[in-house]
């Protein structure tokens, strides 16, 4: 990877951001540590900080029972804070910053579709990145990687940044907004009177009542003024980098000293040799040769798998990096010399795609074998994209000019936690494998037990047996937490449904006894 130095160009190339702007200063030494700073210095504005506050108080109000749809609601509150700093700012929306914030919306909606707890905080993490990026902008790798995570240098500072636009303001419109406030107060005391009445009189309308209305519990109040903080701070750091981004495109990146052709060139040589002998290797393997491989190793065909794959997974990230290093130390100076590491790395990289092939082969021969899991799964995805960067790679090195690639590398890296997400992944595992019982009659119970809701459609086709087992702790835990509207899932909301209308045939032992006759060592959890 490259460093970073501590000084800034004389006269920094103009870098445009996700918005048109003119006039931005150039940065001083250390600027890219610094928070941004909107152009001339002009504070938020009333609007702006109402609408951080009304982030704050929804993600008080809807994120203390768990997620689901209501994180979506807070995030688009965010959003629109951002909006009208941009508008106040004056500036023009560009295309890759729609393209970032509708995939962090859909990674948002992540948690209203499905339970599962990690894809669920993979889909958070990479939404609010993404939405960094389109409000940072950035085209090359200091600018995309260093704007991933710049939201975190913007909390603070956008709370001094709103405090600075409401010093000495005086809050416009107060004669319309004083009046609606006092309807609203007026109202809430109203709603919350009869509310309680009709929920008296008639069990049905308290259901209701109870199921649209957040949870107020006075022994999680802490609980609530965190959330609110995190709430506001987030969409006030929003809306100072929509206001003046940070240009980290600007950040300086030194070359690496070029080395001398024999000693860059002959370990990549030596590399490219061992990967090729590799590859005829597995070329060997998949014409036939795999009985004698099997026989003469003593293992299953799982076993192989399974024994191969993880070294191969670590083999395609250790290949990344040593592109990363050739190439800042490649030698540059002649035509010649560029030609020569491009052919080698270029090389090496078609070589790491059949690694990948493989590992992706392994890993599909152990899943049909033992099925899947969700950290087989998981693996096998990181591996696709692994491949998708190698694919990127080589393609920057046949096209003149590789300006593309580091926001197409983060897009595919994107696109593939929402892939990911958006797929449901504990339901794609009990499919998996309740087909593979369908087909050979055989099940590894442990693989789905502990599964989210997801799986629960796929798992009410198995035998009763199986499927009690299977369920068990799923229902149990369904039954301990009941979440409002706002706070469950899609999936967690069918799954219920369907517990209901086929009840689970427990005998005793809150399930244990369907285990064992399902042939499953409950030892093992």
């Amino acid at each position: 990877m490259s460093g970073l130095s501590s000084s800034a160009p004389a006269d920094p190339p103009s870098v445009p951001g996700p918005y048109r702007t003119q006039g931005v200063p150039s940065p001083s030494p250390f600027s890219w540590l610094r928070p941004s700073d909107p152009d001339g210095k002009a504070g938020a504005t009333p609007r702006i900080v109402l609408a951080a506050l009304l982030a704050g108080l929804l993600t008080a109000w809807l994120l203390g029972d768990g997620v689901g749809v209501n994180l979506l609601i807070c995030g688009a509150t965010a959003a629109f804070a951002a909006g009208l700093a941009a508008r106040a700012a004056g500036r023009r929306i560009r295309p890759w910053p729609v393209l970032w914030s509708a995939l962090a919306l859909a990674l948002l909606a992540v948690p209203a579709l499905w339970e599962a707890g990690w894809p669920v905080v993979l889909s958070t993490a990479w939404a609010l990145a993404l939405a960094s990026l389109a409000l940072h902008g950035g085209r090359r790798w200091p600018g995309v990687l260093l704007a991933l995570p710049g939201i975190l240098w913007q909390l603070g500072p956008g709370v001094l940044w709103a405090l600075d636009g409401l010093h000495g303001r005086s809050l416009p419109g107060r004669g319309r907004i004083v009046p609606v406030l006092r309807a609203v107060a007026v109202a809430a005391v109203l709603l919350t009177v009869f509310g309680w009445l009709f929920a008296s009189a008639d069990a049905a309308m308290a259901d209701v009542l109870n199921s649209l209305s957040p949870r107020v519990d006075l022994d999680r109040l802490p609980v609530r003024a965190i959330l609110f903080a995190v709430g506001l701070l987030t969409a006030l750091g929003f809306a100072h980098v929509a206001a003046g981004p940070r240009r980290w495109d600007r950040t300086v990146v030194r070359p690496g000293r070029a080395r001398g052709r024999l000693e860059w060139a002959l370990p990549l040589v030596a590399l490219d040799l061992m990967f090729g002998a590799f590859a005829v290797i597995q070329a060997v393997v998949v014409l036939g040769g795999a009985d004698a491989v099997l026989r003469n190793t003593g293992m299953s065909r799982s076993e192989y798998a399974r024994q191969g794959f993880w070294q191969l997974s670590v083999i395609t990230v250790l290949t990344l990096v040593v592109v990363a290093v050739a190439k800042r130390w490649a030698p540059r100076a002649t035509p010649a010399d560029r030609r020569v590491a491009r052919i080698l790395l270029g090389t090496l990289c078609v070589l790491a795609l059949v690694v990948v092939v493989s590992a992706l082969v392994r890993m599909w021969f152990y899943v049909d074998a033992s099925g899947l899991t969700r950290l087989r799964l998981w693996v096998l995805v990181v591996e696709i994209w692994l491949g998708v960067v190698f694919a990127l790679l080589i393609t920057a090195g046949l096209t003149p000019t590789a300006g593309w690639l580091p926001r197409v590398v983060v897009l595919s890296a994107a696109l593939t936690a929402a892939v990911y997400g958006l797929m449901g992944p504990d339901a794609m595992i009990a499919e998996q494998n309740v087909a593979r019982f369908e087909r050979t009659h055989r099940i590894d119970l442990r693989n789905v037990r502990d599964l989210s809701p997801d799986a629960v459609p796929a798992l009410d086709r198995l035998p009763d047996v199986q499927r009690t087992c299977a369920l068990q702790l799923i229902r149990t835990d369904l039954e301990r937490h009941s979440e409002p509207w706002y706070a469950t899932s899609r999936s967690a909301a069918r799954a219920r449904e369907i517990l209901a209308a086929r009840p689970l045939a427990d005998s005793g032992g809150g399930g244990r006894n369907a285990c064992e006759q399902a042939g499953l060592d409950l030892t093992l959890f």
